[in-house]
């Protein structure tokens, strides 16, 4: 009914927080027994604590989430074949047995404009430079390799920077793997969208999804529950993290901030400096690439502590009230409260649920089951847009069902415990760790 009428952003964020305040009124009401009995035995003010943070709250930000994605239509392209010239910078250390998928995904790029390649060895102790090299020659790129011998991410980045001579520049990391059509369409984006975007952060799915089930696990959460956020930060012009395995930035936008700071989260902190300074951040779900994810829980732990670690460092650079963009407001705000989920999840939520099993539904019972429906219904709106996405890129869908089942059912125990450690690391400072 209302596919032909257009809804404006402003009219979209009311409309969905509309949504979800309905909602958890709703919760609230049917939750009052399953409050009453929890605080016969912990109090009421702890049990409300609980129930909110198993409940209310993050029944609010996925019915707020779900609503957005319902009303999202992704603005066209003012033009699908761009002709601006990019440079790419891979930022690498030790990447001898990557380095070369990678040069030959960017050498079969459809994008008619020129590409211009800066590989910077961040201290690589391996073989990596030399198969650029080699490599690079081969496949006739346009191309150079710097060296950076002060370790970190972000003093490769920066190096890079002082080198770039083109108005757009791509950040890609050395294991992450290009769809031919992906420059095509992220230059597409941020040079169909306003002035004042200065960063479209590109879609980045699992390309090692079949080697077990920890990856298993990550591809869904790559394909619907990342995407799903990021599509929806997009749609308020705020994408929280142009993550640097892949995405466009204007390179004047990164000179303006001072490029990327030393961070456990640099390309975090680089995006809230973007929007600090009212520009905006966009999300292109057809600009694809393939990462390799962790294969291990205990990379995983690693890599997910990390981002949580990011975004603590993130929210002491700019409190969500001092942001210039309103629905920037929003949506880092929900960072504010995402420690006390995590700790409500962590010693509540699990703890409960093994309680349920032997009979005791003080915390999980059969009013916590209101949560699945909603994200089933997520998954399943997000899966239907990605199946669009993946049509129009002639791509296939692999089936992981029971990975699927268990990305429903536990990820989020996996998640929280992680977080909480990468929260406790910045609080106290230990030391930063980026692999």
């Amino acid at each position: 009914m209302y596919k032909n009428k257009y809804i404006s952003v402003n009219e979209k964020f009311w409309l969905s927080h509309l949504f979800a305040f309905l909602w958890m009124v709703f919760s609230i009401v049917v939750s009052i027994p399953w409050l009453n009995d929890l605080a016969s035995i912990v109090g009421k003010p702890i049990a409300l604590l609980i129930i909110a943070g198993i409940g209310y709250i993050p029944g609010y930000i996925n019915l707020f989430t779900l609503a957005s994605l319902l009303l999202d239509r992704q603005p066209g392209f003012k033009t699908i074949n761009p002709l601006d010239p990019v440079t790419i910078i891979i930022a690498c250390r030790n990447e001898e047995k990557c380095i070369a998928d990678t040069l030959y995904y960017i050498k079969k790029q459809d994008y008619e404009g020129e590409i211009h390649v800066i590989i910077v060895d961040n201290g690589s102790t391996d073989k990596t430079s030399d198969i650029a090299l080699n490599t690079g020659r081969d496949l006739n790129l346009s191309f150079e390799i710097l060296f950076e011998d002060n370790l970190g991410k972000y003093n490769a980045l920066n190096k890079a920077l002082e080198y770039v001579k083109t108005d757009y520049v791509i950040t890609l990391d050395a294991d992450t793997l290009l769809h031919k059509s992906a420059v095509r369409y992220i230059i597409s984006r941020i040079t169909s969208s306003p002035e004042d975007v200065c960063a479209v952060a590109g879609a980045v799915l699992v390309r090692n999804g079949r080697r077990n089930l920890v990856t298993r696990l990550q591809e869904w959460d790559y394909f619907l529950g990342i995407a799903s956020i990021k599509r929806m930060q997009g749609l308020y012009q705020g994408t929280l993290v142009a993550q640097g395995a892949y995405s466009v930035y204007k390179t004047e936008a990164l000179k303006i901030v001072g490029g990327w700071s030393n961070a456990i989260g640099e390309d975090i902190i680089l995006t809230w400096n973007f929007l600090k300074e009212d520009m905006k951040v966009y999300f292109e779900p057809l600009a694809v690439a393939f990462t390799e994810v962790p294969t291990t829980l205990r990379h995983l732990y690693r890599q997910r502590s990390r981002w949580a670690r990011g975004m603590i460092e993130a929210l002491k650079i700019i409190m969500p009230w001092n942001h210039p963009i309103k629905y920037v407001r929003y949506l880092t705000g929900v960072n504010l409260v995402m420690p006390y989920l995590d700790i409500v999840y962590t010693f509540c939520w699990i703890p409960g649920l093994i309680f349920a099993f032997f009979g005791k539904f003080w915390i999980v019972g059969p009013m916590t089951l209101f949560v699945i429906p909603i994200a089933l219904l997520q998954n399943y709106i997000l899966y239907r847009y990605q199946s669009e996405v993946f049509k129009n890129l002639k791509l296939k869908i692999r089936k992981n069902h029971f990975g699927f089942i268990l990305y429903v059912l536990t990820y989020q125990m996996l998640m929280s415990p992680m977080s909480l450690l990468g929260y406790i690391q910045e609080i106290f400072l230990l030391k930063r760790n980026w692999k």
